[in-house]
């Protein structure tokens, strides 16, 4: 589910539609999570599909760790691409603020961190990054980490109308995270590691599980 305070507006005929901030969304706030609605397919799944509908998970979709499409339910799947995202997402199912979030200003991902399944070239915004690649979890997670990392500290001092979605063993990860008690997992673990997958599957068909 995204933020409550957000609404999809068209940006422009180059971009087409985007989620924009209705209020200020302060950094460390919570900005979207995975919830119920939310649906999973597997490459299977997507293959029996018809074409147009195919073509939908195409654009909308992400893919998780195992590889499955996860295409949301609501306004979240309208989230744009930028290379200086001020949306990351975390290792637990959500993603936060990493900066101020301007009444008027998109939300956006670095579409780096979705496990895309071909690279693309972005929307031009004078970055040194030009195109997104598939492999970019690999090369720019510390990265993404540090701003997270920065990021998590506010998460329980800021209002989190989402906080509600979150289970108890999310909140209890935050809390440590957030006072120094643990340390922030990477988000290098949603990265969709093909060749680690296929040799999980293998492994679990040689002892018969």
């Amino acid at each position: 589910m995204i933020h409550p305070d957000t609404e999809v507006r068209f940006i422009s005929d180059e971009i087409g539609y985007g989620v924009v901030a209705k209020k200020m969304i302060p950094k460390g706030t919570i900005t979207w999570v995975l919830d119920e609605l939310d649906r999973e397919f597997t490459p299977q799944e997507v293959e029996a599909l018809s074409d147009p509908i195919k073509n939908t998970i195409d654009v909308y979709a992400y893919r998780n760790s195992a590889g499955n499409f996860i295409l949301c339910w609501d306004n979240g799947r309208f989230v744009n691409h930028s290379f200086n995202s001020n949306c990351i997402s975390t290792a637990y199912d959500f993603e936060i603020a990493v900066r101020d979030i301007e009444p008027g200003e998109q939300l956006t991902d670095d579409y780096g961190y979705l496990n895309i399944s071909e690279p693309f070239r972005a929307h031009a915004e004078g970055t040194r990054r030009k195109t997104v690649y598939p492999n970019d979890l690999v090369k720019y997670h510390h990265a993404w980490d540090k701003k997270l990392e920065a990021s998590f500290k506010y998460i329980l001092k800021r209002e989190q109308p989402l906080g509600k979605l979150l289970s108890a063993s999310q909140w209890d990860k935050v809390r440590a995270i957030s006072e120094g008690r643990e340390k922030m997992d990477s988000i290098l673990n949603i990265y969709y590691d093909e060749e680690k997958v296929k040799r999980g599957y293998s492994s679990l068909r040689k002892t018969g599980d």
